[in-house]
């Protein structure tokens, strides 16, 4: 017995045992006990399957008779042999119709499978928290599905109409020789296939290491380039293309070496493969040669012979290929399965009910959290929000303010404490009603490779076309769209990187608006504005905002000095709280931030006086 490598993942522990739950994990989606007529087109596609076979085993014997009536002597060398050709002729179109049909019959049956699997794991995609997101690279996962997907229509295509008609035609084949000649053509035919399939499993074994390698190093080389692109500006901020440009030809050259020992494995594959078939096919033909020549068996005996081998061996060339994609589909097809299988960090409660928002009273009770449990970031946390009130939270960076949003978001759970709107913590809600009752502005703005128009409706997709123009009016952005060549239906590119960084933030402030939330967030909303526009943008917020409850994050204390309440983080705790007023007579912590960023404001208004002084004289 072949001692087992750590490389060989035919002989890793458990292997086996994976591809077969991968295997059971697929088959209710081909046999879904709610649909009749999938389990139907199934049944009839392996009964036209049978029928190939069987007609496929038929055509050498309409050929022996017609040599062996040909060879005869008589007068019905003319009319016999005519109509054997004929049924040759018939049975081959059979062997094909049929063959295409199981194709068309069970066509709905896997793609209708490939559909509901990748849809299922698009949606659990989404149900997984942002955690699990930020740990992994979004072009894997989108590989995962794909690869994962076109590996169920290869493990159904080679496994249901290639393998199983083989052994079938196999089957038939040995069954055929033994009952009109010997049973040493069935033993020797058997043999040969014996030899041909052990020889092509081993070889097909080891070099599937080189086979995986190359993958690998070729998803490898597809993510680097994938997350440059993406990241193009910043490549371009550093002057880095020619170490990206290394990055990438590392991974091409791991490629390329793991891709040349692949082809090479596949070439002694292909040479071992031809030996055990030639052999296999010299042994038969010289019994059929010695049979015929001892009167045993006729011309057409010796021709069927031949047929049925070449017939036979023919599907065989392509094993090794087809034992490889098998092997591939399944390991493919765990990696989309094992997606399925990750465990939502974030889950509605057995008895979760939808959130009843009366006038959106938030509050935070003692509420500690961390991403990682050996560094925490917020301790103790308390805050009230009454109704239709603002909370403005300033702080340095990393004080804990956006970690604040995520939470009420529920994009993470808290690790003590609790979070309640109008009395219901937010735990025992939904989250889907409770994401549906806020509505958030993000610092970071990233929208839809699609029209601006999509991206605003994106806040309310069954809105009126009325109202979104209403709410890019509202965000001050409807101006600057018509003055577009296109208008609403210009495509902002991917990640809405076509527009400024002040425009995407605007066509986030009109899809939030859109939604019509009952808690606003406005996470740094306007952050990215210059202060012209900050200022009707502030003044577009006010009225938005007027009479909803509102938790705004701000880092300018000039956004939010008419807050109903402010509270200042400090390295995750409260460290004041209060109006603008009280907190400036307290002299505390937000003191000091206002006075630093009041200079810094000042001397930004000499710098533009002074260039705006310069103007007239530079022009006389």
């Amino acid at each position: 017995m072949r001692r087992a490598s750590p490389a060989d993942p035919l002989h890793v522990p458990g292997v086996q045992d994976r591809e077969v739950r991968t295997i059971a994990r697929l088959l209710p989606y081909l046999w879904p006990k709610d649909r009749p007529d999938v389990r139907m087109r199934v049944v009839a596609a392996l009964a036209l399957l049978a029928a190939a076979k069987v007609a496929t085993i038929i055509v050498p014997l309409f050929y022996k008779y017609a040599v062996d009536t040909l060879s005869a002597p008589g007068g019905s060398a003319v009319v016999v042999p005519l109509g054997l050709v004929l049924a040759y002729g018939g049975a081959r179109i059979c062997s094909q119709a049929f063959a295409e049909l199981r194709e068309i019959v069970f066509a709905r049956v896997a793609h209708q499978a490939m559909h509901k699997v990748a849809l299922e794991t698009f949606q659990h995609l989404h149900r997984l928290s942002l955690r699990f997101h930020l740990d992994r690279q979004t072009g894997g996962l989108n590989r995962a599905i794909e690869r994962g997907t076109a590996g169920i229509e290869n493990l159904l295509h080679f496994t249901l109409f290639q393998v199983v008609p083989t052994l079938i035609e196999i089957t038939l084949v040995c069954g055929t020789l033994w009952y009109l000649y010997d049973w040493r053509f069935a033993a020797v035919t058997l043999a040969t296939i014996s030899v041909y399939v052990a020889y092509t499993f081993a070889v097909t074994a080891w070099r599937l290491r080189y086979r995986r390698a190359m993958l690998e190093a070729e998803g490898e080389a597809s993510t680097k380039a994938i997350d440059s692109l993406l990241n193009f500006e910043t490549v371009k901020y550093f002057g880095n293309e020619a170490h990206e440009a290394r990055r990438f030809d590392r991974s091409l050259d791991a490629y390329e070496r793991a891709a040349i020992l692949s082809k090479t494995s596949l070439s002694l594959l292909n040479v071992g493969q031809g030996f055990a078939i030639a052999l296999g096919l010299t042994a038969v033909m010289l019994m059929a040669a010695y049979d015929v020549a001892a009167g045993a068996m006729t011309v057409g005996g010796f021709v069927m012979v031949n047929a049925y081998l070449i017939q036979l061996y023919l599907p065989l060339n392509f094993l090794g290929m087809v034992y490889r994609e098998i092997r591939q589909a399944l390991i493919d097809m765990q990696s989309m399965f094992k997606l399925l299988h990750a465990n939502a960090e974030v889950v509605d409660g057995p008895d979760a009910r939808p959130l009843a928002v009366s006038g959106a009273h938030v509050q935070f009770e003692d509420v500690g959290f961390g991403y990682d449990a050996r560094r925490p970031i917020l301790q103790g946390v308390d805050l009230d929000v009454p109704p239709g009130k603002t909370l403005a939270i300033v702080g340095a960076s990393g004080a804990g303010k956006s970690t604040i949003s995520r939470l009420l978001f529920r994009f993470y759970d808290i690790t003590s404490g609790s979070i309640r709107i109008d009395g219901q913590d937010i735990r025992s809600v939904t989250q889907d009603s409770l994401r549906a009752a806020i509505g958030i502005v993000p610092q970071d703005t990233v929208l839809f490779n699609d029209t601006i128009y999509y991206n605003i409706a994106y806040g309310r997709p069954d809105a009126p076309k009325e109202e979104v123009e209403e709410a890019a009016r509202l965000a001050r952005i409807h101006d600057f769209v018509l003055s577009l060549p296109d208008g609403y239906a210009t495509r902002v590119g991917e990640r809405g990187l076509k527009l400024s960084g002040g425009e995407r933030q605007r066509v986030s402030i009109a899809r939030t608006i859109l939604k019509r939330p009952k808690l606003l967030v406005f996470d740094e909303a306007t952050s990215a504005l210059d202060t012209r526009t900050e200022k009707a943008i502030q003044e577009s917020l006010r009225q938005i905002s007027a009479g909803v409850t509102t938790l705004t994050i701000a880092h300018r204390l000039s956004t939010v000095v008419d807050a109903d309440q402010i509270v200042v983080l400090e390295k995750g705790r409260v460290a004041e709280r209060g109006t603008h007023d009280e907190l400036l007579r307290a002299d505390g912590v937000y003191a000091q931030m206002w006075r630093r960023q009041l200079e810094t404001r000042e001397a930004q208004a000499r710098i533009e006086a002074a260039a705006a002084g310069d103007r007239p004289q530079a022009a006389q």
